[in-house]
Formats: C-alpha cells, sequence, structure tokens
C-alpha cells in the first residue's frame, strides 16, 4: 500500500513539473540565450617592453625597446613576439653548435624605433642583425603598422587589395630600383662587359623580388606631410631582396598620387589628396 502510494505522489509531482514547464496560452517561452550574461570584452593585457642584454660563453644579445609602443598592448605583443622568436632561434643555434664550428659566440642585436605616432595611425620599425656563423650576420628588418582605434596591424593586402594595384606599385618600384642600380654601377667605373653584368644580374633580383605580389611589399613605413596626413609609403627591402647583400637596405616611396587610385576606400583619407 505504502508503494502504491508513493507512485501516485510520484505521478503527481511530474504532472505538476510538466505544467509549470508548459508555456501559458499566448505567451512566448522564454529565450534561454536572453537569460545569458553578455560577453565579456577582454582588453589585451599590458605587454611590459624591457630592454634584454644578455651576455654568455655561447651568445650575446641586446634588444632595445626605443619606442612608446607600450601604450597599445596589441602592437607591443607584436614587437615582443617577434624578438622573443629571434633570440629563440639565435639561442638554439648557440646550444646546439660545437666550439670547432665556430669558437666565437653568436650575437643577436635588434633596435625598435617609432616612425610615426598619431591616433589613427602608429608606425615601428626593428632594425638589427644575428649573426650565427658564415661570413657576415643575418639581417633582422621589419615594420609595423598600427590602427589603434581598430586595434590590428595594417597589412599590404588589405591596404591595396586588388592585383591591378600591386601591378601598378610594382612598374612603379621597379623603374626606381633600375635606375639606382645603374647608378651605382656607373659610379664604380667598370669595364663595359663587367658592367652589363652587373646590370643583368642586378636586374634580374629587382624583377624577382618586385613582383605584384603583397608579399613582397609587406614592409612599408607611412609617410608624413605637412598637412598631416600622409604624403605617400616608403617600401623597404632587406639585403638580398632586390640586390646582393652588400647594396644592403634599399627603400623606395611611392607618392600618394601613384597609390590612391589603388587604395581600399577606407584608407584613402589617411593620404593626401584622399578626401
Amino acid at each position: 500500500m505504502k508503494r502504491v502510494i508513493a507512485v501516485s505522489l510520484l505521478a503527481l509531482a511530474l504532472a505538476a513539473c510538466k505544467k509549470e514547464a508548459s508555456p501559458q496560452p499566448g505567451v512566448a517561452p522564454a529565450d534561454p540565450a536572453s537569460t545569458l550574461p553578455p560577453p565579456v570584452v577582454v582588453a589585451d593585457a599590458p605587454i611590459e617592453l624591457k630592454e634584454v642584454v644578455e651576455t654568455t660563453p655561447n651568445y650575446v644579445v641586446g634588444i632595445t625597446y626605443d619606442t612608446q609602443a607600450a601604450k597599445y598592448p596589441g602592437l607591443a605583443k607584436e614587437l615582443k613576439t617577434y624578438a622573443d622568436q629571434a633570440r629563440a632561434e639565435l639561442i638554439e643555434s648557440a646550444n646546439g653548435r660545437t666550439a670547432k664550428e665556430n669558437p666565437s659566440p653568436y650575437e643577436l642585436s635588434l633596435t625598435f624605433n617609432d616612425i610615426l605616432d598619431t591616433p589613427d595611425l602608429v608606425a615601428v620599425s626593428a632594425d638589427g642583425s644575428s649573426y650565427t656563423g658564415g661570413a657576415h650576420a643575418a639581417p633582422l628588418i621589419a615594420r609595423f603598422v598600427w590602427l589603434p582605434k581598430q586595434n590590428k596591424q595594417l597589412k599590404a593586402a588589405e591596404l591595396v587589395p586588388q592585383k591591378q594595384g600591386w601591378d601598378a606599385i610594382s612598374r612603379y618600384v621597379r623603374e626606381q630600383l633600375h635606375s639606382a642600380l645603374s647608378q651605382r654601377i656607373d659610379a664604380d667605373d667598370l669595364a663595359p662587359a663587367v658592367r652589363a653584368e652587373q646590370i643583368e644580374t642586378g636586374g634580374r633580383m629587382i624583377d624577382d623580388g618586385t613582383s605584384a605580389d603583397p608579399a613582397n611589399f609587406a614592409m612599408f613605413e607611412p609617410v608624413k606631410a605637412a598637412d598631416g596626413k600622409l604624403s605617400g609609403l616608403k617600401f623597404v627591402f632587406a639585403p638580398y631582396e632586390v640586390g646582393p647583400y652588400s647594396d644592403g637596405t634599399q627603400t623606395v616611396e611611392v607618392p600618394a598620387s601613384a597609390l590612391l587610385p589603388h587604395l581600399a576606400p577606407q584608407y584613402r583619407a589617411m593620404f593626401s589628396g584622399g578626401g
């Protein structure tokens, strides 16, 4: 008898639960999602850009942050990631070699400097070298262009989204680099045959390094005009990209007038003549 009463009470309880869960006529059921708390937007944590000085028998590291980028945590994170990766690669190479391979310590030198710092656009340069044996050090060159209001890095492919834009930029940059190559070779007063060979070899490196691919133009610096806008962009090419190591880092400034027809609409107003 007690078991029957218990079963009956359980049935009544279940029926009551179903009744409470059933929506009332004319009343829409509650949306479970509406009861969830709003999403929490987590800001980038502050990044401390501290000078790094390490001297060991195996390697020497010097990293300097001569920049105000720490006030932009997202940008600071990009800079520190670049520096940390370069340091880690050097230490890995240093620890993996033997004294017979190279008795001298490996060396890394890297400096970050501000190029531009405005409410709308920030640019930082990274320049240095990493020596892990061989005839000379490998260059460490990077450029970081940051949009503070969007909290993101401005990439070349986003700035100029269409291939015809890179075709035009490629032609302009090639013309400038070929002209500079001719001037350098003419200054050496070489024999005609040697001059012709160097022109051909150098020209081929220029053409290979400036094909109409945004990856070839990933490093650029905004150039500020007198009106506070940008008068153009300076594209930066590390050694070996458009010439031999002896030619060093090369740059070509492309004026705003040549860039404007090809810029994404949302970035044109940043340039002189762009509205």
